[in-house]
């Protein structure tokens, strides 16, 4: 669904650029990698999660060693 998510970025890119902000929740590491801010709960699910891990932009966030989304998207950055 490449191309659902390019277009949705799209849309979205044109909201931030008219003065608006956008908040999302993703799992999609296409989306998360090009957000200006990202907030990572976890480490896990249900009673192991819920704990902010990191907040901020999401190639900082590969320096997490606690979050599975920062394992993740090392993958996209490469």
């Amino acid at each position: 669904h490449f191309q659902d998510i390019q277009h949705l970025l799209d849309v979205l890119n044109k909201l931030v650029d008219r003065g608006n902000s956008v908040l999302i929740i993703e799992h999609n590491m296409d989306m998360i990698k090009v957000a200006d801010h990202i907030i990572d709960i976890g480490p896990e699910g249900g009673s192991g999660g819920g704990q902010v891990l990191y907040e901020g932009t999401p190639r900082e966030m590969l320096k997490v060693k606690e979050s599975f989304t920062a394992k993740f998207l090392k993958e996209e950055f490469k």
